[in-house]
């Protein structure tokens, strides 16, 4: 071991003599111009790694530098403030939807055969749907193959709705004329009317509402006024002013209503014989009941006539219904009694061919039951069906005059006249293109004192139906069909001294008139002929049946017109 050490320092000693002598100093070769020496470095070997080569395996960690930025900024104080709720979504605006042109308003003209002649323009004020105006105006004018039997119709009417935040006001201003001869004709002696007199019946109105708006309300409180004045006028002396007054209250309370509706309507009729004054004062306080299905008004109707005759009245008025399939059975009930104001207003509308000196006398609905069913059968079918039962005191009749025999007087039926009825009502609707409507009335009247309710058919029949082929064909029908009816005629004069009807008829001087019943056709059609312009056409009474209404006055046989409705 030992020799080994020695080995090992001596040759450490030799190499460490050689390197001191390893630079050798060379003398400079000579030259002519310059001396140079040439001198030989050696030095210890060290190695040129690349730059890939000095990669670490192991990242030095605790190799690291920190950067601070410099920032220049100043701290504001405010106040945190925590809102967990959730925002909400702000509506964004979108664009204003174009507006489609209104195409509300109409003017239509036409005219045809019998002298036929047809105006008519309705024109209504802007788009606002809380306020609306319009004017409507019609002329209807025709001509019959008889003597002057020649009729004319006009209506002008002004009408104004206002509906606000708590109430809707609505306001008319009307006009209706119209004109016409007393063309009767018996066919027994056609010689007896050679010069028919002329007749022009004028009306004019001003009606008023206002009408508390609904709400869910439990205890709402709502309520309604109504005024209506009227003055009516013919050709000769008779003239008629009336004024209506109404109200309604109502107060609601959970499931029940307490109300009370009112109403005090003052007439006067005038003609060169006669004046009567015919007021009437209305009380109904009722309460009522609706609650799941069941709808029941129990009250009275206290009346009040005063004027002419004085007498107080008191009226049951009880109303029910109950729902046994909702929307698509109901049965309902009524059992009330009236007061009925009778005016030479309705008797004309009824019947235009009136004589001078009318006697105007208010009608007692003793006792009025009626009941029926009601509802729906599914999308675009509906039914109701009804009947009733009346006793009437002083029912107004006509019957023709016997001096006048074209003209009618009206005569009332002092005793209980006792109706029974049924009434029935259907719409079947297939689609938008398929619509038919039809309502019956059968009524079997047993007079008073008189042998017959005269001018009153026991059925009547009317029915409509449309249909629409395309966008531009639209086609309608229709159809009334009346029973027969009675008329009477007297053999002698009925009046008494003062011009008035004895209160006991005579049946010996008076005989009854069979009018036969009958039935009317009519087919309508219109064309569309762009978005303004369309045209019409109505053809009545296509089986040119000379049916009569009132006994003596012929209607006209087949009548056809047509024209155009343009559309702005």
């Amino acid at each position: 071991m030992r020799f080994n050490k020695t080995a090992y320092i001596t040759l450490g000693l030799i190499l460490g003599a050689f390197g001191l002598h390893a630079q050798d100093v060379k003398p400079p070769e000579k030259t002519e111009k310059t001396l140079s020496e040439e001198i030989e470095i050696i030095r210890p070997y060290k190695p040129v790694l690349a730059e890939a080569v000095k990669l670490r395996r192991s990242p030095d960690l605790d190799n690291l530098k920190t950067y601070k930025a410099k920032f220049n900024y100043q701290l504001t104080d405010r106040k945190l403030e925590l809102n967990t709720d959730i925002q909400k979504l702000q509506a964004q605006k979108v664009a204003d939807e174009r507006q489609a042109p209104l195409t509300n308003n109409y003017v239509k003209g036409g005219a045809g055969n019998l002298g036929t002649t047809l105006a008519e323009a309705y024109i209504g004020m802007g788009q606002d749907p809380a306020l609306q105006t319009g004017v409507f105006f019609r002329h209807f004018s025709n001509e019959g193959k008889l003597n002057k039997q020649n009729e004319n119709k006009q209506q002008l009417s002004v009408f104004a709705r206002s509906i606000g935040e708590n109430n809707t006001l609505n306001g008319k201003l009307n006009y209706q004329r119209h004109g016409l001869y007393f063309y009767g004709i018996d066919e027994n002696n056609p010689t007896l009317n050679p010069d028919p007199a002329k007749q022009t019946l004028n009306f004019f109105e001003l009606e008023g509402e206002a009408i508390s708006k609904f709400t869910s309300d439990p205890d709402a409180f709502s309520y309604a006024a109504k005024m209506n004045g009227y003055f009516f006028s013919d050709k000769y002396s008779a003239k008629e002013k009336a004024l209506t007054l109404t109200g309604y209250l109502n107060k609601r309370i959970s499931s029940f209503n307490l109300g009370l509706a009112a109403s005090a309507e003052f007439g006067n009729t005038k003609d060169v014989a006669t004046s009567v004054s015919n007021h009437l004062l209305r009380l109904n306080p009722y309460i009522k009941l609706q609650a799941g299905g069941v709808k029941i008004i129990a009250g009275a109707n206290i009346t009040q006539e005063f004027g002419s005759n004085s007498t107080t009245r008191f009226f049951p008025s009880v109303t029910a219904d109950f729902t046994l399939i909702p929307d698509f059975l109901q049965i309902f009930g009524e059992i009330k009694g009236d007061v009925n104001r009778n005016t030479l207003k309705d008797l004309t509308d009824e019947n235009p061919f009136l004589n001078q000196n009318i006697f105007i006398k208010n009608s007692i609905e003793k006792l009025s039951i009626s009941g029926g069913i009601k509802g729906t059968g599914g999308p675009g079918f509906g039914y109701k069906a009804r009947f009733y039962s009346k006793e009437i005191t002083d029912m107004p009749l006509f019957v023709n005059s016997f001096g006048s025999f074209n003209k009618f007087d009206v005569i009332y039926d002092f005793g209980k006249t006792k109706i029974l009825g049924l009434e029935g009502e259907l719409t079947v609707q297939v689609s938008d293109n398929l619509k038919w409507t039809g309502k019956l009335n059968m009524e079997d009247y047993k007079a008073g004192t008189e042998k017959e309710s005269y001018f009153k058919p026991q059925m009547r029949l009317t029915s409509n139906f449309s249909f629409v082929f395309n966008k531009k064909l639209t086609f309608d029908a229709s159809v009334a069909l009346q029973d027969d009816s009675k008329a009477k005629v007297f053999l002698a004069n009925p009046l008494n001294p003062d011009g008035s009807y004895p209160p006991v008829p005579d049946y010996n001087n008076e005989t009854i008139v069979n009018i036969k019943g009958f039935v009317d056709l009519g087919v309508g059609a219109s064309y569309k002929i762009n978005d303004k312009i369309s045209a019409f056409a109505r053809a009545n009474n296509i089986l040119n049946t000379n049916y009569s209404k009132f006994l003596y006055y012929r209607q006209n046989g087949f009548n056809i017109f047509g024209g155009l409705t343009y559309s702005f």
